[in-house]
């Protein structure tokens, strides 16, 4: 059977010291949550005696017991010339009913004598009397040894004095701390594993990142004997952030053979990772290990061709066991494997040999050279595949539109009026809308055009939009590139537009969004609207149909 690693969370902690990190009481509680369903050991949800968000967080938590990790509190040990029983940092871990706490103490001489100002005897007492105090009312007491790594390389006895110091008070786990995330791997190693044949107790490891080895230190941990891990959820943290629990757990699973959680909750990281980073408002990495959307994504034809007949060939696990999915990218460096990879993915067969493919990677190749990007735009891209197999149907027809832009005085702010006329299934529709700017003037028209005919628009809405100049050197002339991303549904997608005309590159990118948008609710066009390209199409978008 696999040996077993402590996992010991500290997004709740450590992660909210990074910069743009905050979560208020009720996120750290749902966060709390999830990572107890996900199978964590520990969760230190905070340092009680130092902020009010998190001794409400610690009571509210009591209303919402865990099921599987134990609550851990954070804090020092006492403070130097008074007793343990007297020190309101030990007390308020005590009173936030947490069933383990984690204590730090120094094993950096430098920092004893020079940040705590105290004698290196007397550190040893802050350590022991601290550990026997927790110990004393029922805790189990996890002990970080802060600076440990940097201590040890400068005075290998004291930091040793200290851990031993934990170890004789009752610690039930010393945890060896690189604080300032400077040593290297094999450093790690080598101390870790004398600490090991130093001592009885469970050894740990708390990992920075800040030369990017948080996760190898770790690792490089384990392999020495620790069998204690700390880090956070995506590597939150202060400075460059602590040792990532999401690249550490598989890594440790199903590369070096260890036994952290099921492999039924091993399938739902990606999910936590991305969770966490809504929670705190920062946008998930598309290039994180195990969890990026771009991590499973293929892009070279000769790539995708080898994973279609062998996926080892190019991924170093099966995206499903992390909870991820293998993705194909469709641009001017496709081969036809990809093209049907997609083609398959919604739902359309494609022979390699066929006509339809044939004009799909003509299309595709002609209008990526024009300044078409259909890795951020898939929505266009499954339309050129409906339209070259015949499938698609368009859900109005262009008859023609005008765009009023007007500004009164040089302090009054513009004003767009858009006046649009289309034709939908036999009825052609003339109305007008008025916006912020010209796109949003057109997608307001657009939108009071169809909504008679299509209710079910009501539930798009355009949710960004982004312009790029292509080729700068031709000032006021230069082809622009027109994102959109919209959502719906219950699901998003992305849309693009190209032309020398911003007003065109938008109006492709919005018919696009809208069109696809109506397709993926379900929404038959109108009867009677003709089977023929949309209207607004380029000429190189329908040359490829």
């Amino acid at each position: 059977m696999a040996e077993r690693i402590q996992l010991f969370d500290t997004t709740l902690r450590d992660g909210t010291q990074g910069e743009g990190i905050s979560f208020s009481a009720d996120d750290k509680i749902r966060i709390a949550q999830r990572l107890d369903a996900f199978g964590i050991d520990y969760i230190e949800g905070g340092w009680p005696g130092s902020n009010p968000k998190d001794v409400e967080f610690f009571e509210r938590v009591r209303e919402a017991p865990l099921q599987h990790a134990r609550l851990s509190a954070f804090g020092s040990t006492r403070r130097a010339g008074i007793a343990a029983e007297d020190d309101a940092n030990l007390q308020a871990i005590v009173a936030s009913g947490a069933g383990a706490a984690s204590i730090f103490g120094k094993s950096w001489d430098f920092h004893v004598t020079n940040a705590l100002g105290t004698t290196l005897e007397e550190n040893l007492a802050m350590i022991r009397d601290s550990v026997r105090f927790l110990k004393g009312r029922g805790l189990e007491v996890i002990y970080l040894g802060e600076h440990f790594f940097d201590g040890y390389k400068r005075n290998e006895e004291y930091a040793r004095r200290t851990i031993l110091a934990a170890v004789e008070a009752g610690a039930d786990v010393v945890v060896l701390c690189d604080t300032n995330g400077g040593s290297m791997p094999e450093e790690i190693y080598d101390i870790v594993g004398a600490v090991c044949r130093l001592v009885p107790t469970t050894v740990g490891i708390h990992a920075h990142n800040d030369c990017g080895l948080g996760v190898a230190n770790t690792l490089a941990a384990v392999r020495a004997g620790a069998r204690h891990v700390q880090g956070t959820v995506n590597g939150f943290g202060e400075r460059n952030g602590n040792a990532d629990l999401v690249q550490i757990i598989p890594n440790l699973q199903l590369k070096l053979g260890y036994q952290c959680v099921s492999p039924e909750q091993l399938r739902t990281l990606t999910d936590l990772s991305r969770f966490v980073s809504e929670m705190a408002n920062q946008a998930p990495d598309p290039k994180h290990p195990f969890v990026g959307k771009s991590t499973f994504a293929h892009k070279g034809g000769i790539h995708v061709s080898a994973v279609l007949k062998h996926p080892e060939t190019y991924e170093h696990i099966d995206p499903a066991l992390v909870g991820n999915e293998r993705r194909v990218l469709v641009s001017e460096l496709s081969g036809g494997s990809n093209v049907i990879y997609k083609a398959k993915a919604y739902g359309i067969d494609l022979d390699k040999n066929s006509p339809a493919l044939r004009g799909v990677l003509a299309a595709v190749k002609a209008l990526e050279h024009q300044g078409y990007y259909f890795e951020a735009a898939e929505a266009s891209f499954e339309l050129l595949l409906q339209k070259a197999v015949g499938r698609y149907r368009p859900y109005f027809e262009l008859e023609g539109l005008r765009l009023l832009i007007e500004k009164d005085t040089m302090d009054g702010e513009p004003t767009a009026d858009a006046v649009i006329k289309v034709r939908v299934g036999d009825e052609v529709i003339h109305t007008a809308a008025s916006g912020n700017g010209p796109v949003n003037a057109l997608d307001n028209a657009l939108r009071k055009a169809l909504l008679d005919a299509y209710p079910e628009l009501a539930q798009i809405h355009l949710t960004d939009y982004k312009v790029r100049v292509l080729d700068e050197d031709a000032a006021t002339g230069a082809k622009v590139r027109v994102l959109i991303q919209t959502a719906g549904g219950g699901r998003s997608w992305g849309t693009v537009g190209v032309s020398t005309n911003i007003i065109e590159a938008s109006w492709l990118a919005l018919v696009d969004s809208v069109e696809y948008g109506l397709m993926a609710l379900g929404v038959a066009p109108m009867a009677g609207q003709a089977a023929a390209p949309a209207a607004g199409r380029s000429t190189a978008a329908g040359a490829g149909a």
